[in-house]
C-alpha cells in the first residue's frame, strides 16, 4: 500500500460477525502504518446488528444457550468480557442469568451476553479506527450477492442488493451459513437455526419424542433450550435435578451420534490461548519437510508430538503414556487408539457421571490437564500449516485423529454437562449410537435409519426411528466449489476447490481407481480435492492456474476448512484475522504483496500477537 494519496486503497469486508470485528481490532493495531494506505473500510451485513455474528445473535440463538470459551480464552478487545460485565446493570444481568457476585475471567456465559459485548465492543473498535485516520463505514441490512475480480483494474467488483460497487480488496468473513431446505410438514429441521423454529409456543409442550442427529455443541443448545421450555432444573446434592412442567408428559430427546460419544468436558490450562509456535518454532518446522517439500504427519507427531506429550503425560501423573512416547514404535494410530479407549464408556452419559468430579475439580481448583491442552497447541499449530501436507496425510489426518479431537479434547461447559446428566437421569434424553441417514420425510414425520459404525458385525442390523421432529445438528458442512455463494468469481475461474498433491504414485493411483471423482489433474501431477476452496498460507484465494489473488482474502471457515481443518472458535478468528492484516503490513513495508513460498507465508502467522484478556 503507497503512501501516495491517491493509491490509497479501499476495502470491503463482507459479514459484521467475530471474524470481522478482529479483523478490524488487528487493522487498528497497525493503523499507524496502514492508515497511509487505506482510505476506507466498508463492512457488509445482511443482517441488522453489527459484530455478533450467529451463534452469538438474538435473532438466531437463546437466552438458554451457553458459550463454550471463558473470559480468560477470548482474544483480547479493547475491554475483558469479564470486566464489561461487571460494568452491566443489575437489569442486563438478570437477562444474560447472572448475579454480579459470581461473575470471573474463568466462567462461561450465556451466549446472548457475549453477542452484545462483541457488539458494543465492535462499535468502540470503530472508533478509534476513525480516530487513527481510517474510514470505516457499516452497512447493515445490505446484502452482498456476488463478486467478481477484474485483474486489469486492479480492483474487485462487489454487487450489493443489486447494484455494483468497485473495491481495490475484499475479504470475505461471512462465517456461518446454513441451508433452509427444512421440512417442517414432516418435522424435518436441515439445522437448529434459528432454534426460535424449534421451540413450543408459549404454553404448550412437545409432547413427543424429539430426534437430532449429531452429539455435538449444536445438539446441546437444542436440549437446553428444549428442556427449559419443558420443565426447571434444581440444585440437588450438589448436581440439578430435572423438574419436568405439568402436561410435558411424553418430552423426551433422543441424539443420535456414530460412535455414540459425548464430548468430554471443560477442564483447567495453563495456558489457556493457542499459539502457532508454542511447542515448535517456525525454521525448526521447515526444516521437518521431505525432499519433495511435503510435511508429513508421521514426522511431525516423532518430531514434535511426541516429546511434548511425553513430558505433558508426565506432568499428569500417566509415566506409562510418557514411556511409550519416548520409544520407537508408538505411531500416531497406536497413541489415538490407546487414548480413544480410555475415554469410550459403553454408556456415554454414565462416562460423563464419572468424569464429571474430575472436570470439576480442574475447572474449580486449577489442576490443568497437560496433555489435552498440548495436544490442542499441536494440532493448531498443524492446522495452520496444513497445505504443506501432501494427500495421503490430509486423508489420515481426518480418519484417525480429527474425531478423537472434536470428542476426547472438546471442552463442554461443566453447566451444559450437568443439564445433559439431570435430563438422562429424568428419563428424557438418552442416545443411540450409529450412522444416520434420512429414510423418509412424509406424514408429518421423519424416519431415520440407523446402522452400527462397525456395519453389522455384531450381529445387530439396522433399525428405523421415526420422529415428529428431527433436526440436523452435525454443523454446518464445507462449502465446496458449487456452493461457493460468489458464482461471479467461479465462472471466471478466480477460485477453485482445496486439493493436496499425493506424495507417492501409488497412494494417486489406488484413489484414481476408487474414487476417481475426488482426484483433479494438475501440471504437478494428480492431487485430491478437499474440502472447502483453495486458499493460501495468507487467505488468498487461489484461481484455476494457481495463482494466489492479491485483491481478494477468504477467512470464512466453512471456506477454508480443507486446509485449515483444526482452525476454529474465537482464537482462531483472532489469528486468522491477523495473518490477513499482517499481509497488508508486508505489502506497505515492500510495495508488494508477500511472496508465495512457505518461508514467506509462514512469517505472517509468526508474525501475528497472541494476546489473551488477561495477563
Amino acid at each position: 500500500m503507497s503512501n501516495s494519496e491517491s493509491s490509497r486503497k479501499t476495502i470491503a469486508v463482507i459479514g459484521m460477525g467475530a471474524t470481522s470485528l478482529y479483523l478490524l481490532k488487528n487493522l487498528l493495531e497497525r493503523a499507524d502504518v496502514l492508515r497511509a494506505g487505506i482510505s476506507r473500510v466498508v463492512v457488509f451485513e445482511r443482517g441488522t446488528r453489527a459484530g455478533m455474528g450467529m451463534p452469538y445473535n438474538p435473532d438466531t440463538t437463546d437466552a438458554c444457550n451457553i458459550c463454550n470459551i471463558s473470559s480468560e480464552e477470548l482474544p483480547a478487545l479493547q475491554q475483558p468480557f469479564a470486566d464489561w460485565l461487571r460494568d452491566r446493570d443489575d437489569a442486563a444481568l438478570v437477562r444474560f442469568g447472572l448475579r454480579r457476585e459470581i461473575i470471573s475471567e474463568s466462567e462461561t456465559y450465556a451466549r446472548l451476553a457475549l453477542g452484545e459485548y462483541f457488539e458494543a465492543q465492535f462499535h468502540v473498535v470503530i472508533d478509534e479506527l476513525r480516530r487513527h485516520g481510517i474510514e470505516v463505514e457499516l452497512r447493515t441490512g445490505a446484502a452482498v450477492t456476488d463478486l467478481r475480480d477484474e485483474p486489469q483494474q486492479n480492483r474487485v467488483r462487489v454487487r450489493v442488493d443489486g447494484r455494483a460497487e468497485w473495491f481495490d480488496c475484499v475479504v470475505i468473513a461471512t462465517g456461518h451459513a446454513f441451508d433452509d431446505d427444512d421440512d417442517p410438514a414432516n418435522g424435518y429441521y436441515a439445522s437448529p437455526w434459528p432454534i426460535h423454529k424449534l421451540l413450543p409456543r408459549e404454553g404448550e409442550f412437545h409432547r413427543f419424542a424429539i430426534g437430532t442427529l449429531g452429539a455435538s455443541l449444536s445438539a446441546f443448545d437444542v436440549v437446553t433450550s428444549l428442556a427449559h421450555r419443558h420443565g426447571r432444573f434444581e440444585p440437588s446434592g450438589g448436581r440439578l435435578k430435572f423438574i419436568p412442567h405439568a402436561g410435558a408428559d411424553g418430552f423426551r430427546i433422543v441424539m443420535h451420534s456414530s460412535k455414540g460419544w459425548l464430548p468430554h468436558l471443560q477442564y483447567d490450562q495453563n495456558r489457556p490461548f493457542r499459539a502457532v509456535y508454542r511447542h515448535v518454532d517456525r525454521a525448526a518446522l521447515l526444516k521437518l519437510r521431505d525432499a519433495q517439500g511435503f510435511l508429513r504427519l508421521q514426522t511431525y507427531f516423532d518430531a514434535v508430538c511426541r516429546p511434548v506429550l511425553a513430558e505433558a503425560f508426565e506432568q499428569d501423573g500417566r509415566q506409562d503414556v510418557a514411556a511409550r512416547l519416548r520409544g520407537d514404535d508408538y505411531s500416531l494410530e497406536a497413541f489415538v487408539g490407546q487414548m480413544s479407549a480410555e475415554h469410550e464408556y459403553a454408556d456415554a452419559f454414565d462416562g460423563m457421571k464419572r468424569e464429571y468430579p474430575q472436570s470439576k475439580r480442574s475447572v474449580r481448583e486449577g489442576q490443568p490437564i497437560h496433555w489435552k491442552e498440548s495436544l490442542d497447541d499441536l494440532m493448531y499449530t498443524l492446522s495452520y500449516h496444513a497445505d504443506l501436507m501432501p494427500a495421503e496425510d490430509h486423508d489420515r489426518l481426518r480418519k484417525v485423529v480429527m474425531s478423537f479431537l472434536m470428542n476426547v479434547v472438546a471442552a463442554m461447559p461443566l453447566r451444559s454437562a450437568e443439564i445433559l446428566l439431570a435430563l438422562h437421569e429424568a428419563g428424557r434424553l438418552e442416545l443411540v449410537p450409529g450412522r444416520v441417514a434420512v429414510e423418509s420425510k412424509r406424514d408429518g414425520k421423519t424416519t431415520a435409519r440407523v446402522e452400527a459404525d462397525n456395519g453389522t458385525e455384531t450381529g445387530a442390523g439396522p433399525t428405523t426411528h421415526t420422529y415428529r421432529m428431527f433436526i440436523e445438528c452435525a454443523g454446518q458442512p464445507p462449502t465446496d466449489l458449487d456452493a461457493f455463494p460468489f458464482r461471479g468469481l467461479v465462472e471466471q475461474g478466480a477460485v477453485r476447490e482445496a486439493r493436496a498433491r499425493f506424495a507417492t504414485p501409488a497412494a494417486a493411483n489406488e484413489a484414481r481407481e476408487k474414487q476417481p471423482e475426488t482426484i483433479v489433474e494438475t501440471p504437478d501431477g494428480p492431487a485430491a480435492k478437499l474440502d472447502g476452496i483453495d486458499i493460501d498460507a495468507a487467505y488468498r484465494i487461489v484461481d484455476r492456474h494457481g495463482n494466489a489473488n492479491p485483491r481478494i482474502f477468504d477467512i470464512a471457515f466453512p471456506h477454508t476448512v480443507g486446509l485449515r481443518p483444526y482452525c476454529y472458535g474465537l482464537q482462531a478468528c483472532n489469528h486468522t484475522a491477523g495473518i490477513v492484516v499482517e499481509a497488508w503490513h508486508v505489502e506497505a513495508d515492500t510495495g508488494k504483496s508477500p511472496s508465495a513460498g512457505p518461508a514467506a507465508l509462514t512469517a505472517l502467522q509468526a508474525n501475528v500477537a497472541n494476546e489473551t484478556q488477561v495477563n
